[in-house]
């Protein structure tokens, strides 16, 4: 393997997949949460440099291409099932389906390029699955934002009744704990969060049916 910085970055975005699951094993909440953001974002904005550079710098390399989407997906795929395990029981449906969209359309693509063998490095990635892939990554960092909204909140309502928490939240006692934001963040990002992941599974759907129809002349010859 040609060990140059951009094959570095690609490497280090694939062992900090399974990363995030470890952040939840080894720590508490909020701070699991924290670090994990902190490390798919790390991840997500060295997904956009290792290929800039590589194009950059002429450094593509066949490893790099291989490794760049399984790169990509085990993030995505080990962020959504933290996502869907952690989450409260009223969000759990609404995460559900769309991560069994995302997760369906990688299984069944990557499947698809494995039989294709050589032939699917023809298969060009379209501008429309990296807006895919972008979606998936903002949608999943929002998510994770409003896990760490949601356990300050939490925190910062510990011991009360449910009086003089009403009564904080409508402005009726000084919000000492900054209660009203947390709890306006965390509406608000997962709200958020959800309609990126929608849209996300949306493109994920439209790109998969695409590199589905590009690879049937190929299927049919075999």
């Amino acid at each position: 393997m040609n060990w140059n910085l951009p094959n570095i970055l690609t490497v280090l975005r694939l062992v900090a997949a399974p990363g995030l699951a470890v952040m939840f094993l080894y720590f508490t909440r909020p701070y699991a949460d924290w670090f994990a953001l902190i490390l798919f974002l790390s991840a997500a904005i060295t997904d956009w440099f290792d290929g800039y550079l590589a194009r950059a710098w002429s450094q593509e390399t066949k490893i790099g291409a291989m490794l760049d989407p399984i790169a990509d997906k085990a993030m995505v795929v080990i962020a959504l099932m933290i996502l869907v395990g952690y989450s409260a029981e009223h969000w759990t449906p609404w995460l559900v389906l769309p991560a069994t969209v995302i997760l369906f359309r990688e299984v069944f693509v990557s499947g698809l390029r494995e039989y294709l063998g050589d032939v699917a490095g023809t298969l060009k990635v379209t501008k429309l699955a990296k807006w895919k892939t972008t979606a998936q990554m903002v949608a999943i960092a929002v998510l994770f934002s409003q896990g760490i909204f949601e356990h300050y909140f939490v925190m910062a309502t510990f011991g009360m009744d449910a009086t003089t928490i009403d009564q904080v939240l409508t402005g009726q006692v000084e919000d000492l704990n900054h209660m009203r934001w947390q709890l306006e963040g965390m509406f608000w990002s997962g709200r958020i969060g959800l309609w990126l992941l929608w849209i996300a599974a949306t493109l994920t759907l439209i790109t998969g049916y695409d590199y589905l129809r590009k690879a049937m002349p190929h299927l049919k010859e075999s």
